[in-house]
């Protein structure tokens, strides 16, 4: 009868730390892809370290991120340093 109870309360956490740690992890993960996936060229990105700049190229794992007004500044980076992205708008 005690293991029962005992196995009932593993199974019970269990349950609770997939609902409490898992599933946000999943759906945090979930929305950053979504992310990735509407990268546009134009668009305005703040990256990681806090740097904004306009999106120039977009391959499969990196960008290249064009900062500040001076033309000739364009850093390749990996898209999993993209923390925000501002679309850019259309009436340009």
């Amino acid at each position: 009868m005690q293991v029962g109870i005992m196995v009932i309360y593993i199974v019970a956490l269990i349950v609770m730390f997939y609902f409490l740690a898992m599933r946000p992890q999943k759906k945090q993960q979930q929305a950053q892809n979504e992310l990735m996936n509407s990268l546009e060229v134009g668009d305005t990105v703040l990256t990681s370290s806090g740097f904004y700049g306009v999106l120039i190229d977009i391959t499969d794992d990196t960008v290249i991120v064009e900062f500040g007004s001076n033309k000739n500044c364009r850093i390749p980076m990996q898209k999993k340093a993209i923390a925000q992205v501002e679309k850019a708008s259309s009436n340009e």
